[in-house]
């Protein structure tokens, strides 16, 4: 019995801590246009009035070829209580962008950002959000 009891404790204890192997979609941000040597220079704060290049990673595909992205501007710069969306824009994925999408836009207002991405599949869905802040 005492040995069960310690196989089934070593074999709950390997559940909980294993990784998973999983895709997550994502979003990385970058001051500079990302390729394929910045696209490890992930950064989450920019100056007002520069370009935020970003690039939305997608591991599933999506079937109808279009997203959604939005992004809401928190009012404070603790990034608590009220929201304004700020930005809307329906992205068309062409055919060598079906797992990606990359771009860049200019904010002129400081604050605190978050970026979500849709699916027309689904758009209650959120498929990844991603954070960042104009100073």
């Amino acid at each position: 019995m005492k040995k069960f009891l310690i196989l089934v404790s070593i074999l709950f204890v390997m559940l909980l801590t294993s990784a998973c192997t999983e895709e997550k979609p994502g979003i990385l941000f970058n001051k500079y246009p990302i390729t394929e040597d910045t696209v490890m220079g992930y950064e989450s704060v920019f100056a007002a009035g520069t370009r935020i290049y970003y690039l939305i990673l997608m591991p599933e595909k999506i079937h109808s070829r279009y997203a959604y992205l939005q992004i809401i501007k928190k009012d404070n710069d603790y990034g608590r209580l009220g929201y304004k969306i700020y930005y809307g824009k329906n992205i068309r994925l062409k055919n060598e962008q079906i797992y990606y999408y990359d771009d860049y836009i200019v904010i002129n207002e400081s604050g605190s950002y978050v970026m979500q991405v849709y699916s027309r599949d689904n758009p209650q869905k959120v498929l990844t959000m991603g954070e960042f802040w104009v100073k």
